[in-house]
Order: C-alpha cells, then structure tokens, then sequence
C-alpha cells in the first residue's frame, strides 16, 4: 500500500498545537513529510526552545497519529527549535549579547563526553577510525556508545555487521529507540531506519531534526563516552551536533597527502570557531603494508597529518596503516579490534585511544555547551 502526503497531512489534522484547537498541517510548524520505499513517516514539529517541554504531547500524539494509517510501518516525529516561531532564521537575525546566536541544549542525561570523529572529506576512513577507536575505549573497560550521524551516507551497519530494525521502548520521558547491540556496545544509525538503497535526499532542516532525534530520543542508558561518526565536510550536521549537544571534543581523521589536508584544516577551522576543543589527529592510511612480502610504501605520503598537528598546536593520536586486514574485516563487518584484539592493527587503535581518554579525562565532564557565533 503507498502512503501519500495527503494521507498523513489528514491523519494529522486531527492533532492540535494550541488552546484555539489549531491543526497541525495549518500551524506553519510541520516540516516537510518524508515517507521512504519502507513506507517509514518522518517529520518534524518547529517550536522555539521555551515551547519543548509542552509540545512533547504534541509530537507523541502525532506519531500515534499517522501509525493508525493503515500500511505505514514506524512513524518518527521530532521537535525542532531551529528558529524561533514567527522570527527571522537564525542566519538573519541580528546576533545576541556578544554576537551570539541561540544558546545549545542541555547535555546528554547519563553521558559524560561525547567525542565527535569528523573529517573534511570522504573517503579517508572516518568510519572505520571511529567504528575501531569506539572498540578501543570499550576494550579498556569504559561504557561506551557509537552513533552514526551521517545522515546521507551511514556506514556503521556495515562494519559492525548490523541490519536490524531497532524496536522503541515506553519510559517516563515518552518513546525512545532501542540502539542495537554492536560487539558489546549500543549503536545507533539512520541506515537501521532506512532500506540500504535509500537515497536520503534531505535539506538541512530535516538532517538537522533526524539527528536531534538520533542523540536525544534514543535509550543510549549511561556512557562514559559516546562516540559520534560524523559526516564528512562542514555544513548542518556538524552545526547541528555542535549546537545541540555539549561536545567534550573533535577527532579529526585525514589521510597524508596535502589534498586531504587541506580538507582537514576547514574541519580543525570549524570546531574551534564554534569553540569544540580538538582532542587529536589521526592520519589514516599512513602506510601501504604488502600483504606478500611485508614491505611499506607511502602511497599518499607519509607524516603530513603529524606535521599538521604541530602546525595547529593539536595532539598527533597516531598513524593507521593501510592494511588488507583492516579492509577486509571492516568489509565483512568484523572490526579487527573486536574479533582480533591482540593483532597488530588493534594494538594501534588501542594506542590511539589511551591517547585519546589520557587527554580527555582530564576534561571537565558536562562541559558547558558552545554558543554559535553568526556573522
């Protein structure tokens, strides 16, 4: 059976925003509708930030709403307060006290540091990096969660092997996801969500609802350290994670050669200027070791994310050679840190990752979210 817009839009006249009795669809606060091939309802309430704790019997009774639609499998709705209602967007208003715009939510309830691994570019291993560095932490006997907020391009339920449906769960702060279990871990992603194939064709203000949705509304229970895949580049993603959640720092991963780094630079660039510490490089791909005679080569160069590092005043975490192990288990969702620990290639992201908790617990857990400058 196909859902249509139409379809939803009526299932939801009957859930209202006000005293007055306004509908939904007529308050000018639903987004637009996303159904996938899954016949799976996205959407998003706007509100301003004041408004969140009222309108969470709104958005409840909007899921309800559209799951009594005969054929629609799950339905997700999320509040978002990406501007204020009836003001001018964010990048439009006149910048508040100190040429701030609007303050970040609180933290996380039950995590103590979220790390963000990003990259400037695709394709320099973010995911394998933040997928084995995840493991790492886990392996020294910290609670520790992954979450995959590339929205466009998940690729975490490949290297962990993981092609379930996550199920939700009622609690007293309403539904929430259940993360599946990842080698010992919650994980979350929207490629759990979503049929592999789906083109995620979004505009920013439903990326930045899904992933408020993926880091608020899911049943993550207490972390010592969450991990967070990011998408590559610096658009809403990485604006939204800053804005919505205190991060307690940025890995950043890149390859050796001056392309990649120049790509990374932007990212360092970003995350100071919306004031996340950077906690470390990692230069991926350091070294091309023959699986035959055992020889290194430096196929992209080699030593150009240390000399970055030192360039910008940021800890160097450490090389990862480029190793058909490491491509081959990350390929057959097989992490080498989980199924071969005491290989080489893990004793690497073992090394990466004491680097990484030696700098960061030292950080002030719940550190004070950034505010967003806008110019």
């Amino acid at each position: 059976m196909t859902i249509t817009r139409e379809d939803v839009l009526r299932a939801l006249s009957g859930v209202t925003v006000d005293a007055k009795g306004t509908p939904l669809p007529a308050s000018g606060r639903l987004s637009e509708i996303v159904i996938d091939a899954g016949n799976r309802v996205m959407f998003s309430i706007g509100i301003d930030p004041s408004e969140a704790k009222a309108f969470e019997a709104v958005r409840q009774a909007a899921e309800i709403a559209v799951l009594k639609i005969g054929g629609v499998k799950s339905a997700l709705a999320s509040l978002t307060a990406e501007r204020s209602q009836g003001a001018a967007p964010a990048a439009a208003r006149p910048p508040g006290p100190g040429g701030a715009g609007p303050r970040p939510g609180p933290a996380l309830p039950g995590i103590r540091h979220i790390i963000a691994v990003a990259s400037g570019k695709g394709g320099v291993g973010k995911s394998t990096t933040a997928c084995n560095l995840a493991l790492a932490l886990k392996a020294r006997g910290l609670k520790v969660g992954l979450l995959d907020a590339d929205i466009y391009g998940p690729s975490v339920p490949k290297l962990l092997g993981l092609d379930r449906k996550p199920e939700t769960v009622s609690t007293p702060q309403g539904q929430r996801i259940v993360p599946l279990d990842g080698y010992g871990m919650p994980v979350m992603s929207i490629g759990f969500l979503i049929q592999a194939d789906t083109a995620m064709i979004w505009r920013g203000p439903m990326v930045q609802s899904a992933l408020t949705q993926l880091l608020r509304e899911v049943a993550w229970g207490e972390l010592d350290v969450l991990v967070v895949d990011m998408p590559p580049g610096t658009g809403d993603a990485q604006l939204t994670l800053a804005q919505a959640t205190p991060l307690a720092g940025a890995v950043i991963v890149s390859t050796p050669q001056d392309l990649a780094l120049i790509d990374a630079r932007r990212g360092v660039a970003m995350f100071k200027r919306v004031e996340v510490p950077i906690l470390g490089i990692v230069e991926n791909m350091a070294t091309f070791i023959c699986p035959h005679c055992g020889g290194a080569s430096h196929i992209f160069g080699h030593g150009g994310a240390r000399e970055e590092a030192e360039r910008l005043g940021v800890p160097f975490l450490g090389e990862v050679p480029l190793t058909m192990t490491i491509r081959e288990s990350s390929d057959a969702g097989r992490p080498v840190v989980a199924v071969d620990p005491d290989g080489p290639q893990a004793a690497i992201y073992r090394d990466i990752a004491a680097r990484l908790w030696a700098g960061l617990s030292g950080a002030p857990a719940g550190r004070t979210p950034p505010r967003i400058v806008i110019e």
